[in-house]
């Protein structure tokens, strides 16, 4: 019995290994300033095989937020899980410092991508700013129930903290980018850390 005829050729390339190096892209770049030819000589592909493999350019760029998240971000959900107010702020700020310092590209892509992205079509701008609400209402959430339990001595706005430690973390990454060392971000930290409630 004859085998079928598998119709196409098979990829001649990772997916996973082209997205990542289109997520570099992206981070160094930012959305505008990433050309087709800058994406798919990263990627190693042609621009049919992006197209076939990803889409356009706006859904690669999603993908490659995706992938950010689960990459470089996670340890803002693992950070809302520790037991006390201090605890969440610790671990997402050292967080901060690992995903600022810690790879090919310093900073943090979503403060880049949040940047960037104010003047492109709004579909793409209101993607970034979603899952920027997102994440910044996991750690609102958190911080109410670190008043509710009374870890706060001064009265305290679960709103107002959160935009302490989301300016604190944007800072890490514009100082990354500058050139701060991780030794002088995470003594950042230790001056953030300072004066907050020990309890």
């Amino acid at each position: 019995m004859e085998k079928l005829a598998v119709r196409g050729r098979p990829r001649e390339f990772d997916p996973d290994t082209a997205l990542a190096a289109a997520l570099l892209v992206f981070w160094t770049k930012g959305y505008e300033g990433a050309s087709l030819s800058d994406l798919t000589e990263a990627m190693g592909i042609t621009r049919p095989s992006l197209y076939a493999a990803f889409g356009n350019k706006e859904a690669l760029f999603r993908q490659a937020l995706d992938l950010y998240q689960r990459d470089k971000t996670a340890y803002i959900g693992e950070a809302v899980r520790e037991p006390t107010a201090r605890a969440v702020a610790q671990y997402m700020l050292q967080g901060a410092v690992d995903t600022a310092t810690g790879g090919e590209c310093r900073g943090c892509m979503g403060v880049i991508s949040t940047v960037a992205c104010q003047s492109v079509e709004p579909s793409i701008r209101d993607d970034v700013n979603q899952r920027a609400e997102s994440a910044k209402a996991l750690i609102v959430e958190r911080m109410q129930q670190a008043i509710d339990a009374g870890e706060f001595p001064a009265p305290t706005q679960a709103q107002a903290i959160t935009r302490y430690l989301l300016a604190i973390m944007q800072g890490i990454s514009v100082q990354a980018q500058a050139g701060a060392s991780e030794d002088d971000l995470r003594q950042l930290v230790a001056v953030a850390l300072a004066g907050w409630p020990s309890r």
